[in-house]
């Protein structure tokens, strides 16, 4: 389809380089002016998101609907959002005898994934261009044409030169150089854990801000009144994106009294869930399409195979070819595990695949600590009819997000971990902060600035 620019180490270094230089003067550009720009780079992006839309199809497998509606669709969403939340944001007040300042933090160092491209550099460009930081993006290697269509809007859009750079390469070549190089400031991961673990060890020694979005093995609790609307929801998220998402709810944690009527239900869901090539005209909004690589798919099918040596009960899905698409594609029949124990690998590890466990309990406690007892802290979800019970279970869930009969947050609701799921917060003003530094300008008590 596409073949980009293999970047280097001295390609990264170039542009950092050109971010630091045009840091000071960007920074001192103001709010209105950076918001020019943004909104420029709101219109060019426009033009070309019918032609991005093809290249998500291509090089992420991403049915039409999905690839233009959701995909392509939310790098808009978060530049508007971003245009909103820096108007009504508060960048200096009086406390006591100072003023306090929010200030852009600097270069930042943005390392994106491939399976929400847009979406995350959007959590990320958005709010650092605005806030006056100046960027260096690495997309991921596996899905950068999204990107290159989106730095040619951004070049249309007339940047002051250095503000927006972008180097595609590999981590070891591009990565570490943004980790470890003494002129970027901060580090905004998103990715797997084993990276971003490894990306806060190499900022330590430059003692930069490293904010990371990682890995998750979310769970949600069905309870005792959940309604079959509400099973079916929760059930269909791991899904979404033929699940790969970091917060795909990839545990079900049901009540043993109605345990085999749920498992009916999710049973029909999965087998109802068309598989289809990425350019099927008739591909619908719940239908699926490949995974993103043929590696995805050996991991994935490699994690079935797992489940079935290790005893759990396979009742939808496996490792059969999907019929009325190329075998030779990387495509995974929705699948379906039940009598999980939370102790098995397809519970513990991240599938990154259209792959459900579902574990039964029979306390309210006993799903509370199950839901818990996971490295990651990234989502989970409660459903059921009682919202009063459903919100007092949510606060005890270690995770940075839980949906309450609902199937995802608001465009402004932060978005991040507790626990090895990482330390960041992205979307909305929380979002927007994790690009800030907080300033102190102490003041004669009866200063003009403190009134």
């Amino acid at each position: 389809y596409a073949s980009v620019i293999a970047g280097t180490r001295q390609d990264t270094i170039k542009a950092i380089e050109a971010a630091s230089a045009a840091f000071d003067s960007w920074s001192r550009t103001g709010l209105q002016e950076r918001k020019g720009y943004v909104k420029a780079i709101l219109e060019a992006y426009g033009k070309r998101k019918d032609e991005v839309t093809v290249a998500l199809q291509h090089e992420l497998g991403a049915p039409y609907k999905f690839a233009n509606n959701v995909q392509a669709a939310l790098m808009s969403m978060h530049l508007r959002e971003y245009l909103e939340i820096v108007d009504e944001y508060e960048w200096k007040h009086a406390e006591g005898t100072s003023l306090i300042v929010k200030e852009p933090i600097g270069v930042v160092g943005a390392i994106t994934p491939w399976n929400w491209p847009l979406n995350q550099i959007a959590v990320k460009l958005a709010p650092a261009l605005l806030s006056g930081c100046t960027v260096v993006l690495k997309p991921s290697e596996v899905t950068p044409i999204n990107a290159y269509l989106l730095a040619e809007a951004i070049h249309e859009a007339n940047l002051p030169p250095g503000v927006f750079n972008m180097v595609c390469g590999s981590g070891s070549e591009v990565g570490e150089v943004l980790a470890t190089h003494p002129k970027v400031d901060m580090v905004s991961f998103t990715g797997s854990t084993r990276v971003g673990r490894k990306l806060h060890a190499l900022g330590a020694d430059t003692i930069k801000r490293v904010r990371s979005e990682l890995g998750g093995k979310s769970a949600s609790i069905v309870l005792e009144d959940a309604t079959e609307k509400q099973i079916r929801m929760v059930a269909e998220d791991v899904l979404q994106n033929t699940g790969q998402s970091c917060n795909a709810l990839s545990r079900m944690l049901v009540p043993a009294s109605r345990y085999e009527e749920i498992l009916a239900i999710v049973k029909d869901a999965f087998e109802s869930t068309r598989v289809v090539d990425a350019f099927d005209s008739t591909a619908g909004r719940g239908d699926i399409g490949p995974l993103s690589s043929h590696a995805q798919l050996d991991k994935v099918r490699n994690y079935i195979q797992i489940g079935i040596r290790d005893g759990a009960r396979l009742i939808a899905g496996g490792l059969d070819a999907p019929h009325g698409v190329d075998p030779r594609g990387f495509f995974v029949l929705p699948t379906v595990f039940a009598d999980v124990t939370n102790d098995m690998t397809i519970a513990r590890e991240e599938v990154f695949g259209p792959v459900l466990s579902i574990i039964s309990y029979r306390t309210e406690e006993e799903a509370i600590r199950t839901a818990n007892d996971t490295i990651y802290g990234l989502s989970n979800a409660v459903v059921g009819q009682d919202e009063d019970r459903a919100v007092q279970i949510a606060s005890r869930l270690r995770s940075g997000q839980v949906c309450v009969n609902v199937a995802f947050g608001g465009m402004r609701a932060p978005f991040g971990g507790y626990k090895q799921s990482g330390d960041g917060r992205e979307q909305g003003t929380h979002g927007l902060e994790d690009f800030l530094q907080v300033k102190a300008i102490n003041l004669p008590r009866k200063s003009r600035y403190l009134q």
